[in-house]
């Protein structure tokens, strides 16, 4: 389906990807813990919500 050059090209695609974004987040982690301190809220609501519908969906299946 592919070749061994897509696939190489894929691989440290995204091995490079990783390294940037880690690094761009490591950079900027004064500003994430400033401005985004209490964001772990926003997501523990949104994976509780979805959570809570698919419990929904279950039960009234």
């Amino acid at each position: 389906m592919f070749s061994n050059g897509q696939k190489i090209f894929a691989l440290l695609f995204f091995i490079v990807f990783a390294i940037v974004i880690g690094y761009t987040y490591r950079k900027d982690l004064k500003l994430h813990k400033r401005f985004y301190a209490g964001s772990i809220w926003v997501l523990i609501a949104f994976i509780s919500f979805i959570l809570l519908i698919s419990a929904i969906k279950f039960f009234f299946k």
